[in-house]
């Protein structure tokens, strides 16, 4: 006779807040069209469990400069265009992205600090050059942030760009540029509940609604932490599901800047052959590791290869589907 197995299903009490990326012209911006992520009542893809009512969406990343650090993989994948960020920003939206994170890299070709004009000036190019959300990182120096990403707030107001990285040292002058000009913030912390948790709260203490927030918990490459991370993550998730108000944002990870920089996936000189051929075996990287981050919770991941991208949508399409 057939047996019938009741799938145990957890009653969770908490669910992830929404947060919307970018402003339509009748919000006060001038997308095409906002992304909103978070929502869920459930872990990653449990939909018998709960809902999952915003899939999580695809970044691409360009730079406001050329990225010649890049692997030549990369590099000769983006061609001309990479030369451009707003060519580069219309190119990545063509191959699919939902959103654009613009990296201000801190430094002109020549190696000269970049400018609050120039940081401005970028900003506004990729506006007009894509209607989609955008996401602005500064180059990862405190001081280098704060100038050049107050300069980009007050360069787009009202348009709903997240602005990071928010850390302990310099949140305040960040979360003041939101505040003041309509933005959201990428809250950031080394991989670690608690820290991520405090940020939160310091963030939320000065007044920006969690609402506007989205959570970078510092994520690791394939080989290089991930299970660490993916261990960090999920504990996340839980303390957001039970009902801990502080831990309940949408988390974004940086995969294409952490899987491109190992040498696994750079490397083509005393290498075993076994490893392969490098543009695959760097698109492999890439892809590992951000679907390994997609089922311990990431709701954006940021992505630098065009390959890579048609392989997590599908992904995502199939994770997503009932």
């Amino acid at each position: 006779m057939p047996v019938t197995v009741e799938i145990p299903k957890e009653r969770w009490t908490g669910s992830i807040r929404p947060v919307t990326l970018g402003a339509t012209a009748d919000q006060g911006g001038t997308r095409a069209k906002t992304v909103t992520v978070g929502g869920q009542t459930t872990l990653p893809f449990l939909h018998f469990e709960g809902d999952t009512p915003n899939p999580p969406v695809i970044g691409i990343e360009i730079q406001d400069d050329y990225p010649a650090d890049w692997s030549p993989v990369l590099r000769e994948a983006w061609g001309d265009v990479a030369q451009d960020p707003a060519a580069w920003a219309k190119k990545a939206e063509e191959l699919g992205a939902d959103v654009i994170m613009l990296k201000l890299r801190g430094n002109d070709s020549d190696g000269n600090p970049s400018t609050g004009e120039q940081a401005a000036a970028a900003i506004k190019a990729v506006l007009g050059a894509t209607g989609l959300p955008i996401i602005v990182r500064g180059p990862g120096q405190a001081e280098a942030d704060n100038e050049l990403l107050v300069a980009v707030a007050e360069a787009a107001p009202g348009e709903r760009l997240a602005l990071g990285l928010c850390e302990d040292k310099n949140y305040r002058t960040i979360v003041a540029g939101a505040l003041a000009h309509g933005h959201l913030v990428v809250s950031s912390s080394p991989i670690d509940v608690n820290l991520a948790k405090q940020l939160n709260i310091l963030i939320s203490d000065m007044r920006l609604p969690l609402e506007r927030v989205l959570m970078d918990p510092t994520t690791g490459a394939l080989g290089y932490g991930l299970e660490y991370t993916y261990s960090v993550m999920e504990r996340l998730r839980v303390a957001a599901l039970t009902g801990d108000g502080m831990t309940q944002q949408p988390m974004i990870c940086f995969v294409g800047e952490e899987s491109w920089r190992q040498k696994e996936s750079r490397a083509t000189e005393g290498i075993p052959a076994e490893w392969g051929e490098i543009e695959r075996r760097g698109i492999t990287w890439e892809t590992v590791t951000a679907t390994a981050l997609l089922e311990s919770g990431a709701d954006i991941v940021v992505l630098r290869h065009p390959k890579t991208v048609g392989i997590i949508r599908d992904t995502i399409d199939k994770l997503m589907a009932h």
